[in-house]
């Protein structure tokens, strides 16, 4: 007679992709995208959540609200007075925050999230809001 060797049953498969809504197809997504392109997609969505105008959006001489990141802060004098620049990325655009007489302001840090106000000007082709009211979010 034959021996009959146990069976052994293959090793079940990972967990799949969340369903339903674009699941599979946000996790492919996900899977092709870069680490820069995720943060990205990401920062848009939180700033869209604080209300937030995407920077991209931001029109010259008109008053806006942006939420995002800062990834620079410079001091920078203007006219023989300092002045702190940060630079602000929401995952679309990048807009420069300068307070005008200011060395520095506690809480204003690379990596830190911020939500600002004010008056959105455009300088050598960039956009640059002056003395913004701010908001310091989570983060760094």
């Amino acid at each position: 007679m034959d021996e009959v060797s146990p069976r052994t049953s293959p090793e079940p498969d990972p967990a799949p992709p969340e369903r339903g809504k674009g699941g599979l197809r946000r996790f492919l997504r996900r899977m092709a995208s870069s680490k820069a392109e995720l943060e990205a997609e990401e920062l848009q969505k939180t700033s869209g959540d604080e209300g937030a105008t995407p920077i991209t959006a931001c029109s010259a001489r008109k008053r806006h609200c942006v939420a995002g990141t800062l990834r620079t802060v410079t001091l920078r004098p203007r006219g023989g007075a300092p002045a702190l620049e940060a630079e602000l990325y929401d995952g679309t655009d990048v807009i420069n925050l300068v307070w005008l007489g200011r060395r520095r302001i506690a809480g204003i840090d690379p990596g830190r999230r911020l939500r600002a106000e004010g008056l959105v000007s455009v300088q050598d082709g960039r956009k640059v809001m002056f003395n913004p009211r701010y908001e310091l979010r989570g983060g760094s």
